[in-house]
C-alpha cells in the first residue's frame, strides 16, 4: 500500500495486507485527523478508544450489513478497519 492524499481512507483500508501497510495506513489516518478534523467524530484518545471498544463488540453487525461472514481471526486490513470505524462511530 502506497501513501496517497488522494486515496480516500476508505479505499486505503482495503489496500492494507501487511504491518508495513497498517503503519502506512495509520499515518494516513494521522493525516487526515489534522487536516480535517471536523470530520472526525472521535478526536481525543478518549472518545476514539471507546469508539474502538464498542465498534469492535459490534462488529459482527458490520459485517451482516455487507452480507460477509464474521471473520474468525483478525488479519491487518481487520485492524484498520476498526481504526478507520473508531474515527467516527458514536
Amino acid at each position: 500500500m502506497k501513501a496517497s492524499q488522494t486515496v480516500p481512507l476508505e479505499e486505503a483500508v482495503q489496500q492494507v495486507r501487511s504491518r508495513a501497510d497498517l503503519a502506512t495506513f495509520i499515518g494516513a489516518l494521522l493525516a487526515d485527523l489534522r487536516e480535517r478534523p471536523d470530520e472526525w467524530e472521535n478526536r481525543d484518545l478518549n472518545d476514539f478508544l471507546e469508539a474502538l471498544k464498542t465498534w469492535i463488540l459490534h462488529m459482527d453487525g458490520y459485517y451482516q450489513n455487507i452480507g460477509e461472514k464474521m471473520p474468525e481471526q483478525p488479519d491487518w486490513k481487520i485492524i484498520g478497519q476498526m481504526l478507520l470505524a473508531a474515527r467516527i462511530y458514536e
